[in-house]
């Protein structure tokens, strides 16, 4: 029977076999060290020629980079190790020897890593990258289940934008136009008057021409809407829902933080209610820095890292320009010039990594702002139909995961966040 090389602690002192590869190798003659992966974890196997079966011996040294092999050995503790296990070899079986494997243990561009992602994704690093993003991920439905969300499927294909802009990709759907979907938020905020609250988890599409660290074109969003749900409710639900998630990755990950040599200091202190900044008061510390900014004006990514730099977590920066906000954010009521929403900003130079908003629940204001926005009321009209039948006050926000993977892991860019990124020039593999 196989066990795995996460299960290895639960077999000290015993014979295991483990479906594995070999990632490195190395040897001092009459001993060779095989570095081993499974998929769940790395552990060393080691062979001492005078312990095992010749054949066993000249099985281990056949072995290449990437081979696949059964190994049997028995569980030891070591310290020193970093899976604080190592196996003591007693047998070694070739499933295959590969071939010369394309990513040698050196360094390697980007470019050429990307273009063998397909294999870049066995390294330790990539490894403990993908762990985390599936931590995250389990710790997103862990919240939402335990505080009465229902997940929703909006739809991928949909005939309009929901924040009217233009950078989105077109196909036809039969002989009608049609979108891939670069939010589900409209169509969640319909759920969420049917069932309360509600949220959405799937891929989003953005043909923005843009090469920058923190954009990719398909990328994954969490999207909650909430009935009955107030700006500074949402504000409370967003601290909480964050730092579920931060905590949940410091708990179960911390070999991967330490693989990725991940200083989690800043992420201990995602507790609690976050600092907060008005817009107005962020353009002046702007100012203040020398910065030529002027209120109306959107911050750019070198703004919000000056922004989150004069805080231990993450900010929010909130009442931004009602004309610089999309068209559904509802207007502050003492301010109409302003909007009550929200960008949480990363700390430590990872920028906005949700964006959220109370709702318009009028349904003349509404209509004023597909006017304003030149938005088709025809495409839109279901959208109104939320505010005519029952309307009432309601927020949401969105999340995008691979941002929030980004800063969690303390990456340089989101490419590595996802299996296989799609980006400006990159659609292989």
């Amino acid at each position: 029977m196989l066990t795995t090389i996460a299960q290895v602690g639960q077999h000290v002192g015993q014979e295991v076999r483990i479906g594995c590869w070999l990632y490195n190798k190395r040897s001092s003659g009459k001993i060779q060290f095989l570095q081993l992966r499974d998929g769940s974890g790395f552990i060393q196997g080691v062979v001492v020629k005078a312990e095992v079966a010749e054949n066993v011996w000249e099985n281990a040294s056949q072995l290449t980079q990437e081979s696949s092999l059964y190994i049997t050995g028995v569980v030891r503790a070591d310290d020193r190790a970093p899976s604080g296990y190592e196996l003591t070899v007693t047998g070694v079986e070739i499933i295959q020897i590969a071939q010369e494997y394309p990513i040698s243990l050196k360094e390697h561009g980007v470019d050429f890593l990307m273009d063998h992602r397909h294999l870049w994704l066995r390294t330790p690093r990539q490894r403990a990258v993908m762990a985390i993003r599936s931590e995250v991920i389990r710790a997103v439905y862990e919240y939402f289940h335990e505080n009465g969300f229902v997940k929703v499927d909006p739809p991928i294909l949909t005939p309009t934008s929901a924040e009217g802009t233009t950078n989105l990709f077109h196909t036809k759907y039969f002989d009608e136009d049609a979108y891939l979907s670069q939010s589900g938020q409209l169509y969640m905020e319909a759920a969420a008057m049917a069932l309360g609250r509600v949220y959405s988890f799937g891929p989003t599409f953005r043909a923005e021409k843009s090469k920058t660290r923190r954009h990719l074109i398909e990328f994954w969003m969490i999207e909650p809407e909430m009935a009955f749900v107030d700006h500074e409710e949402n504000l409370r639900i967003q601290e909480a829902f964050v730092s579920h998630v931060v905590q949940s990755v410091l708990k179960n990950c911390q070999r991967e933080l330490k693989t990725l040599e991940r200083d989690t200091t800043k992420l201990q202190n995602v507790t609690g209610s976050f600092p907060r900044i008005t817009y107005d008061d962020a353009i002046k510390l702007l100012q203040e820095k020398g910065s030529e900014i002027k209120w109306g004006d959107d911050f750019g990514a070198p703004d919000e890292t000056l922004i989150a730099d004069h805080f231990d977590k993450p900010v929010f920066i909130t009442h931004y320009p009602t004309e610089i906000k999309a068209f559904y954010m509802k207007p502050h009521p003492e301010r109409p010039e302003v909007v009550l929403c929200a960008d949480m900003i990363a700390p430590e130079g990872y920028g906005e990594i949700i964006g959220g908003s109370q709702r318009i629940d009028d349904p003349e204001l509404l209509e004023k702002r597909f006017a304003e926005h030149e938005l088709s009321e025809e495409a839109y009209r279901w959208y109104l139909d939320l505010r005519k039948y029952g309307t009432v006050p309601h927020s949401g926000f969105g999340l995008g995961l691979e941002r929030t993977i980004a800063w969690i892991c303390g990456l340089d860019h989101v490419r590595e966040t996802i299996p296989f990124p799609r980006m400006l020039y990159r659609l292989y593999p």
